[in-house]
């Protein structure tokens, strides 16, 4: 008897880590930060080798997604159904990798002759050392930002790309004759180099390996809602696609969260799109679910709710997810094509979370959608009609974003027909109490532990404490608490509930309201400054921005970009 599936909730994904060179240390070294959200593997094979193994494996096992880098990864891309993840060196990588490469040569042109193993740059009649001669091996394709870079910085940069590793060992032969001393590439290339006797300086870092993982993951989850609606029956709306939150679960009894429960029964009569504002944690996806649950469209027989976060994905993810592709549209497309998000949603509500992160490209193709009221495939030319409500949230300042030129003006003003602003939790301050009473009930119910006879009136003693704080969190870091406060009190059900334990379970509580307040990026702090502040942990620069990692790259490259 075979086993049944796991719940979504509970089914972890499967990730298989791909490489032959030291990528694979790498790899191992970000793996345990990702223990927790997926069962990974790594396979330590190459090319043929690991086409037939993953291939073997796949007939009875399963994978969500693969991650591999350089030519390895763009031969597995080519001969497996699976999605292969292509790790990717950013810009930032590469000037470091330079950087490096930079202190070898110089290093190796300062010693005395005769004490390094590589032959010293012949001096022209001048005296000067000749430029200094860097190589950079890419597969396929050249790095074209690389001869500004050279020219800016006066450093000789070499370029050479290469095919299979027959072409990787002659390029680097010939940069060895040309009097290259360090080589900049991918592990093949890397290793290659110091066969050759040449340094090899490896160009990926943790980060762009943390993209990979992150991207990984969400095609990982994508593909599970795919599944899920694929098992589907008689027109049934699966539920990963049905919104579970109404109106009654906006809790809350002050003015401003009475104005959001009339805003969001108003908003589901209309058909127009809605653009909700507020801070991290403030439950924007719950109003949204809130508004479909209230719409017309709860009522027809395929009234699917589908969320997309438009931060978590790279771009090139992203624009497949939402609008889908044709069979060999890319490699790697998934054979069949592959219907997109907004097909998924048709009939029903597309939640587009994070909007203000969408790359201008996309927002392009979304004001035609949102105009045209039809879609097409990436690599297809059929328009596909759809009939889609757009939700969409953001914690940013859109506006701001409009003038900055970082979001289109039609599309903001084609988003934002009908718009409704969250309240932060330290503006509901009549609601804390009640709020944390009820998320604790639900938290200890869920360990199946009593709540005490008196919590309400322990928590009354405790709401000066609560309130004294600025919750950056909002609602969200307000239940993440109590189920902390459920798991000690379950463990010791004798203690009571006095500020003195809540300060011990949540030290962070003991800050002023001025010390905790919300994360707001002050007009002059770039997000490389907010980096800097945390000691360059983009966990917690992104956690303190209230975005995702990927949205955190993305900004470091914009303020680069425009520097």
């Amino acid at each position: 008897m075979s086993t049944p599936a796991l719940p979504l909730e509970q089914d972890k994904p499967v990730i298989w880590t791909v490489s032959v060179s030291r990528l694979a240390a790498l790899l191992r070294d970000v793996t345990l930060e990702y223990d927790a959200l997926a069962t990974i593997e790594p396979i330590n094979l190459g090319f043929d080798d690991a086409v037939r193994h993953i291939r073997e494996r796949l007939a009875t096992e399963r994978c969500d997604a693969v991650i591999s880098a350089g030519s390895n990864a763009a031969w597995l891309k080519s001969r497996l159904s699976v999605p292969v993840v292509v790790a990717k060196a950013s810009g930032y990588d590469m000037m470091q990798a330079l950087a490096r490469a930079r202190r070898v040569v110089d290093s190796a042109q300062a010693k005395p002759e005769g004490t390094g193993s590589h032959p010293r740059a012949e001096r022209p009649a001048d005296g000067s050392l000749s430029p200094v001669l860097i190589g950079v091996v890419t597969y396929q394709a050249p790095v074209p930002e690389l001869a500004q870079f050279a020219e800016t910085f006066g450093i000789g940069i070499v370029q050479r790309t290469y095919a299979t590793e027959q072409d990787a060992r002659a390029q680097i032969a010939d940069l060895k004759a040309a009097g290259v001393r360090a080589v900049v590439g991918a592990g093949l290339i890397t290793d290659l180099a110091e066969e050759a006797g040449l340094t090899g300086v490896f160009v990926y870092s943790a980060a762009s390996i943390r993209q990979a993982f992150d991207d990984a993951l969400e095609i990982a989850r994508l593909g599970q809602l795919e599944a899920q609606r694929h098992r589907t029956r008689g027109g049934a709306v699966p539920d990963t696609l049905r919104a579970r939150h109404g109106v009654a679960d906006l809790r809350g009894a002050s003015p401003a969260m009475e104005k959001v429960r009339q805003a969001a029964v108003l908003y589901a009569r209309s058909a127009a799109t809605v653009l909700i504002q507020g801070e991290t944690g403030s439950g924007k996806e719950l109003v949204a679910q809130a508004i479909h649950r209230e719409s017309p469209r709860r009522l027809l027989a395929n009234a699917p709710f589908v969320a997309v976060n438009c931060g978590a994905l790279a771009e090139s993810l992203l624009e497949s997810e939402l609008f889908g592709h044709e069979e060999g549209a890319f490699t790697g497309a998934r054979r069949g094509g592959h219907a997109g998000l907004f097909e998924a949603a048709n009939h029903g509500t597309l939640f587009l979370d994070e909007i203000g992160e969408m790359p201008l490209a996309l927002q392009t193709r979304l004001l035609r959608v949102l105009e045209e009221r039809e879609v097409v495939r990436v690599g297809g030319t059929r328009p596909v009609p759809v009939n889609v409500r757009i939700v969409s949230a953001t914690h940013c300042d859109l506006e701001q974003r409009v003038r900055d030129g970082r979001f289109r003006a039609d599309l903001f003003y084609r988003l934002a027909v009908l718009r409704l602003t969250l309240p932060p939790l330290r503006e509901r301050q009549d609601d804390i109490v009640p709020l944390a009473e009820w998320s604790l009930r639900n938290a200890l119910a869920a360990l199946g532990t009593r709540a005490a006879p008196n919590l309400a009136a322990e928590l009354a003693a405790c709401a000066p404490l609560l309130r004294a704080y600025a919750w950056p969190g909002n609602v969200r870091e307000l239940r993440n608490l109590a189920e902390r406060l459920a798991l000690f009190l379950a463990a010791e059900p004798l203690q009571a509930l006095t500020p003195a334990f809540i300060l011990d379970v949540a030290p962070e509580l003991a800050g002023t309201r001025a010390a905790t307040a919300a994360p707001v990026l002050p007009a002059r702090e770039s997000t490389a400054d907010v980096l800097r502040r945390f000691g360059g942990r983009r966990d917690a620069a992104a956690q303190y921005l209230g975005i995702s990692r990927t949205t955190l790259w993305r900004r470091l490259r914009e303020e680069g970009a425009t520097a």
